[in-house]
């Protein structure tokens, strides 16, 4: 694969790479059957519910069941925005594509109509019959506005007129008057007013402000045993909107939201600054098409009817609401930290032992390897790592690629830091990362005016992995320190998701991620690695040469095992080698957090396969691929799921762990935790459901994300302690190797 002209200024196109073809099979093999595939899109949907039955379950804090329940609707947002936005585009275009499973778009999309509205129905039941009364039982009300007693009633008055009204603009629609572009996911109110009691009627559109929270905390009197009362915004507004109109007859006045398409159409080859046309789409993208339309329960069917007219939708496209239109609107309950106790027990990342505050991060680098399992250890020593190559003299370049980072990031401060410095500082900026290519976009400029080289991607792909390149000038020579991670460079999500980082100095791999950047950046075409598996390249190639070693030497009698944990399991070929192992006799377990289109336990297909899903308090990220090869495992950690996308249309990087104790470490213990969980795990049946593990009698219950933390709290104590031994003289602190269970 011969990659065209680098670019580091987005005024210019950026890298080519000529697209691997997808593998085919020389003729239809059994394996390839429709029947044998899941649908993604249904897939998906199962796994939204997963994330629902934490909501439902009753030994989850009370908080933590709101929150889940905002997860959903977070979730289910995004998927109409992308995935059902795409599917009802194929619908209009007649396309008569049909995936692996042999659904068409028609039959899909009505197979999610039906899904999602009893996933909906079933979260709404939920919020009004469980979670508002048990709310209500522990001192948090949510009170109707119209329903407010005299001094609560005044309060929200005087709050309405000193708070809201002044942001309040009404937009008339009618001859003169379009109906307005409302941005994707934007709460409004539809009113329809006279003149007098025989006019014709009139209408216009009242913005829900979205700088004011949607759900609105009222003044509490002193005393902790006070309850807390709240009213929501849109309510508020809705009661007295009619100071709006003064002169007018009120004829209905009712809320709704609409979700539009979102996904960005960027033609790279065509484009001649990647950084402005990404800008202009995102402008774009906030007025989409629309996709649904969300209007309240007792929304009456001539309103409906008007908004789905405005909105070109169809029925199909309605979804009556009996609550708050968006869920996330609970946010506030979530974040008040007066409701301490209704949440989950706090939780601090401990410190990996092998790099304790201070210490020299590349001396330890030099004598050891460190594998960091996040959020269970902290990802400060990843900043660390950083901040102390922007500072160190001896560092000479830093290249990193970003895929998401927080907008303050102390990382993006440090590499500043060391552009101003007069290192060379090349970052490979992916700026299509969905629903965070603003602040992509705003950071990498910071950093061009910085003196940073910014490198925007490579043409039809887009830069997943996550890399950091170090090369400092040590008393014997020039060093590459390196880190490799299955997550992102975003300090936030460091503490919610699962990933794990690797730091190293060992030469052969350092020297493959320089190659690897060089490839990106530069003219050189991939030449081909021993330790790195690299997407478009060859990840997936030798994915399925891993896959076929297993399947020969379960066919020659040898013990043969493969283990996966993935976010998502889509790819049909690798599918189809999967079933092929599994006949040949391969024992195979997934851990597949997301959508899997696999079929496990089928008669004659895969019988020696079993996937199971965990949904916890963290969100599963990580990506291990072992294969047991006689004995003598590959054990590698990666940026990638197993999925066509990751395969051909992303930079990925696969990386093995070769130190004897980090490898024993993720072998022994860490993937058997995973797939002993009988607290959080399911496991994924034939025909697409799942069921919650249960363990044989006298097994402990055990929960793998409750394992780690724990595990993590021990080790924070024991930092502690020593600490506190050292301030009183009694013993030194000392940087010690990891300690492995």
């Amino acid at each position: 694969m011969q990659p065209s002209a680098r670019s580091t200024n987005p005024e210019q196109p950026v890298n080519v790479v000529t697209m691997p073809t997808p593998e085919k099979s020389a003729s239809p093999s059994r394996f390839s059957d429709s029947k044998n595939f899941i649908n993604r899109e249904l897939s998906w949907l199962e796994f939204n519910r997963r994330v629902l039955e934490e909501a439902q379950d009753p030994t989850q804090p009370l908080l933590e069941r709101v929150k889940f329940l905002g997860i959903v609707s977070s979730n289910l947002d995004e998927f109409f925005e992308i995935r059902v936005a795409g599917i009802k585009q194929q619908i209009e275009s007649e396309t008569s594509n049909v995936g692996p499973d042999g659904m068409s778009p028609t039959e899909t999309f009505n197979a999610i109509q039906r899904t999602t509205r009893e996933m909906v129905a079933t979260q709404y039941a939920l919020w009004n019959n469980e979670l508002v009364p048990e709310l209500a039982k522990n001192g948090i009300r949510i009170h109707d506005v119209t329903k407010l007693d005299g001094k609560r009633a005044a309060w929200a008055r005087q709050y309405f007129q000193k708070e809201v009204f002044p942001m309040l603009t009404p937009l008339a629609v009618d001859a003169s008057h379009p109906f307005p572009q409302l941005l994707n996911k934007s709460h409004n109110l539809l009113l329809r007013a006279r003149t007098s009691p025989e006019s014709e009627p009139l209408h216009a559109i009242v913005q829900v402000p979205r700088v004011v929270p949607r759900l609105i905390a009222m003044p509490r009197d002193k005393g902790d045993d006070e309850p807390w009362d709240y009213i929501y915004l849109a309510s508020l507004i809705k009661h007295h909107i009619a100071e709006l109109f003064s002169g007018l007859i009120l004829d209905g006045v009712h809320a709704f939201r609409v979700t539009r398409n979102s996904d960005l159409y960027i033609d790279e080859e065509e484009a001649d600054n990647l950084l402005r046309s990404i800008e202009q789409e995102l402008r774009r993208s906030s007025r989409g098409n629309a996709v649904r339309l969300e209007v309240e329960a007792d929304c009456p069917k001539d309103f409906e009817g008007l908004l789905l007219e405005f909105f070109d939708l169809a029925e199909t496209d309605l979804f009556k609401l009996d609550g708050p239109l968006s869920m996330t609107h609970l946010s506030p309950l979530v974040a008040n930290d007066a409701f301490a106790k209704w949440k989950d027990r706090p939780f601090q990342p401990a410190r990996d032992p092998a790099l304790p505050q201070h210490a020299d991060i590349f001396e330890v680098m030099r004598k050891q390897d460190v594998l960091l399992h996040q959020p269970y250890e902290s990802f400060d020593p990843v900043v660390e790592l950083i901040e102390s190559a922007a500072q160190d003299p001896q560092v000479l370049a830093i290249k990193i690629t970003l895929y998401r980072t927080s907008g303050d990031s102390p990382i993006i401060e440090a590499l500043i830091h060391a552009a101003n410095a007069g290192k060379q500082v090349t970052a490979l900026v992916e700026l299509r990362a969905r629903f965070d290519e603003a602040a992509n976009i705003q950071w990498a400029r910071q950093l061009e005016e910085a003196g940073a080289h910014v490198v925007y991607g490579v043409v039809g792909l887009k830069t997943h992995c996550k890399a950091l390149l170090i090369v400092r000038r040590d008393t014997d020579r020039l060093r590459h320190y390196v880190h490799l991670s299955t997550g992102n460079y975003h300090p936030r999500t460091a503490r919610i998701y699962t990933d794990f980082s690797l730091f190293t100095t060992a030469r052969e791999l350092t020297d493959e991620v320089a190659i690897v950047f060089n490839t990106l950046t530069g003219l050189a075409a991939y030449p081909g690695l021993k330790k790195l598996m690299v997407a478009p390249f060859d990840l997936s190639q030798r994915v399925i040469a891993l896959i076929e070693r297993e399947r020969d030497h379960a066919l020659a009698g040898k013990p043969a095992r493969l283990i996966a944990k993935l976010n998502s399991l889509v790819d049909p070929h690798i599918i189809e080698k999967l079933y092929e192992a599994s006949c040949a006799g391969v024992k195979i377990d997934l851990i597949v957090r997301g959508i899997c289109c696999l079929r496990p336990k089928m008669p004659g297909l895969s019988e020696n396969i079993r996937v199971i899903s965990i949904v916890g308090r963290f969100l599963e990220h990580s990506r291990i691929y072992y294969f047991e090869n006689v004995g003598k495992p590959d054990l590698f950690l990666a940026s990638a799921d197993w999925m066509p996308r990751n395969f051909r249309r992303r930079v990925e990087i696969a990386f093995p762990i070769d130190d004897a104790a980090l490898r024993e470490e993720i072998i022994n213990d860490i993937l058997p935790r995973f797939l002993t969980d009988y607290g959080k795990a399911r496991e994924l049946q034939g025909d697409g459901s799942y069921v919650r593990l249960k363990p044989e009698e006298g097994t402990p219950r055990s929960q793998v994300q409750l394992h780690f933390r724990e595990r993590s709290r021990r080790q924070t104590k024991k930092i502690a302690e020593a600490e506190r031994a050292a301030r009183n003289n009694l013993i030194p602190i000392e940087t010690a190797p990891k300690k492995h269970s």
